[in-house]
């Protein structure tokens, strides 16, 4: 990752008014969220609680109850996300439907073309142990067999491998697909996987260009350029005819996967109050996507078209286009550019619709802040990904992440991709799988916060690989099936947490690099997915069986790691290597008695661009605003050595 950038402003910024700014800064030992009408503290004048007021910082999210948390544009800013989500849920699911296999296909043999369809598979297909063979025919010529007037097989005829094609059997997957029309089985059955894996190589690029974009040029136009992609190579996989043409055109439709959805999610994100955001960031998932992705399926169903599957699920993107009129810039993005006025114009438009008003003081507050922290940002050291790994913990802690995230990664887009070798009919059994996602991110909202990560964490993980495990055992598909999608239910939970687990351990100064950095990983884990599902051809448990080892395995790893429910969030490299150094491995958060502390409203730090560039580049759910420990984001500095007061945050 290129290290954060920095930002001149063009307010004025003279010397008096940036000491006493600065001087401000030091003597605010705890920032409070202020609201209108607040008065000032017992016991003080009240001249001097107002001048106090005026002199104190004001960052984006102290200016977001002035302008409305959750008011009426936040909401239809909310409804809004459900396209976006739509999209992500049809870029990255809908290949499984355009590359369905069917169970039952034999060789194609032209000179008996004239017969019925049972005629012909008795005459040219050989009986194996598993029933007629699917990638071998007799080696006699059927012409002479025909005039001969012979209509049963002879077992001691020469067998070899398919010379024409193949004929399928259409009556659980009612369409011809990609792979059924070029052949894409026995010999050649890797491709449907390989072309998968390359998917997931787009979507490594993808995320780092529109990451580029959406810092350098704002949400909206890597939001729009996102959906443009996914619409142009998902119309474009409809006219391939060769592995390599459709391949392209999935590397590139890969471009979109996640930004199509992401930038939205993160926008949103930026423009709802804190104690909104875990509502926001777990429903929007849990409704939308989840709403699509059962869709999807019935979608391929009843067009019954590979082709035309690829054209309704990619024309809708297109869309995007409409963005500009219907969603406003992120104004945190353009605080982040100098852009103070434009921002403020655009908070003015979230005042007329809900209903608010801003006094013009605050807004005078929030300039200087802004101007104070483009001085501070000014004489910040710059750091990078490299610096995690340069002391014992904290590099370990690092190492520790990337290999859970990937465990996670590898089993949650193994269950997805598995559903088709569970036996049952595919459409019903990944609808019914995909519909877990609404309970599971239900569940987590509510227990996060109170059970703690580590434990809840371990806890998903195990159970998902033992589900797993279980339904290798479980002769009977129906049963079989049921235990896989309690295993998706479990890992769907997993996901969730880590998503935002690396969030709240790395140190603030390379937060948002290190989590791109894990998330990269994730999609590295990704790409082998696919091929843990293949081995299926080699035995039907291999595939459950390696995904449930490698979750208990990941599950016990997480035990490794330090809880962060109810500490402070590291800020400095020397933070994030003593963080959680004093904790015990059993200690469980939920039994934890907790002392009786009067809890302090939740302030947010406007946010840096090195950080707002990164938390692009996450996963789908990977944005940083989702930690409900990101939101109190009260952490200790290393200064408190030297001065008792605690410095806030800034992401």
């Amino acid at each position: 990752m290129p290290p954060q950038e920095k930002f001149q402003t063009q307010l004025d910024k003279g010397e008096g008014a940036v000491a006493a700014a600065a001087a401000a800064c030091q003597s605010s030992v705890n920032l409070r969220l202020e609201v209108p009408g607040q008065p000032g503290q017992p016991g003080q004048p009240g001249q001097q609680s107002k001048e106090k007021d005026e002199a104190r910082d004001m960052d984006f999210d102290e200016l977001l109850p002035y302008v409305g948390e959750f008011g009426i544009y936040q909401r239809i800013l909310f409804i809004l996300m459900i396209p976006f989500a739509s999209f992500v849920a049809w870029v990255y699911f809908s290949q499984i439907f355009i590359t369905l296999i069917p169970d039952g296909h034999w060789c194609w043999v032209p000179e008996l073309e004239n017969l019925t369809v049972g005629q012909r598979r008795s005459l040219a297909v050989p009986i194996t142990g598993e029933g007629y063979s699917r990638c071998s025919m007799y080696d006699v010529n059927y012409t002479q067999i025909l005039l001969s007037g012979n209509r049963a097989p002879d077992s001691s005829w020469p067998t070899k491998s398919c010379q024409h094609g193949w004929e399928f059997d259409y009556s659980d997957i009612p369409y011809a697909t990609v792979a059924t029309e070029l052949g894409w089985v026995c010999e050649y059955s890797a491709l449907p996987t390989a072309a998968q894996s390359i998917f997931f190589i787009g979507a490594i690029f993808g995320g780092l260009i529109f990451g580029w974009i959406a810092d350098q040029y704002g949400r909206i136009p890597a939001l729009i350029g996102a959906n443009m992609m996914g619409f142009l190579a998902g119309v474009a996989t409809a006219f391939s005819q060769s592995f390599w043409q459709f391949t392209l055109c999935r590397f590139f439709v890969g471009f979109a996967f996640d930004n199509c959805f992401t930038m939205m999610y993160i926008l949103v994100l930026e423009y709802v109050g804190p104690k909104w955001r875990t509502f926001v960031a777990n429903m929007s998932i849990a409704m939308f996507f989840t709403f699509a992705a059962c869709v999807l399926p019935w979608i391929a169903y009843f067009l019954a078209d590979w082709r035309m599957t690829c054209i309704a699920t990619s024309v809708p993107l297109v869309l995007a286009v409409a963005t500009p009129w219907l969603i406003p810039e992120s104004a945190r993005w353009l605080v982040s550019q100098n852009q103070i006025d434009r921002a403020i114009t655009i908070l003015g438009k979230f005042e007329r619709i809900n209903g608010t008003k801003v006094p013009d003081d605050v807004y005078k507050r929030f300039r200087e802040t802004c101007a104070k922290i483009c001085k501070e940002e000014e004489a910040e050291r710059t750091y990078s990904v490299l610096d995690l790994f340069k002391t014992p913990r904290l590099r370990n802690i690092t190492i520790l992440f990337i290999v859970i995230w990937m465990a996670i990664s590898l089993v949650f887009d193994g269950h997805v991709r598995n559903v088709d070798n569970l036996g049952l009919n595919v459409f019903v059994t990944f609808t019914i799988a995909a519909a877990t996602e609404l309970p599971a991110d239900t569940f987590l909202t509510v227990v996060l916060d109170r059970w703690g990560r580590r434990w809840l964490a371990c806890g998903s993980l195990v159970v998902s690989g033992i589900f797993s495990i279980w339904a290798c055992a479980v002769s009977n598909n129906i049963y079989s099936a049921t235990l896989a999608i309690l295993g998706r239910f479990w890992i769907n939970i997993s996901y969730n947490i880590g998503l935002q687990y690396a969030a709240e351990v790395l140190p603030t100064v390379v937060r948002a690099q290190g989590v791109a950095l894990i998330h990269i990983m994730g999609y590295v884990a990704s790409i082998l997915a696919p091929f843990v599902v293949y081995l299926d051809v080699v035995s039907s448990v291999l595939p459950l069986l390696l995904l449930g080892i490698i979750g208990i395995a990941g599950g016990f790893l997480t035990l490794f790691l330090p809880e962060t429910l109810d500490k402070d969030l590291p800020q400095t490299l020397q933070d994030g290597e003593n963080f959680g150094r004093n904790q015990k491995m059993w200690d469980v958060p939920c039994l934890r008695r907790k002392p009786e502390v009067e809890e302090t409203p939740p302030t947010f730090k406007t946010f840096s661009r090195g950080s707002v560039r990164n938390s692009m580049r996450a996963s789908l759910r990977g944005e940083t605003l989702r930690s409900s420990m990101i939101r109190r984001s009260s952490v200790k500095s290393r200064t408190e050595s030297t001065n008792p007061g605690t410095e806030v945050e800034r992401l």
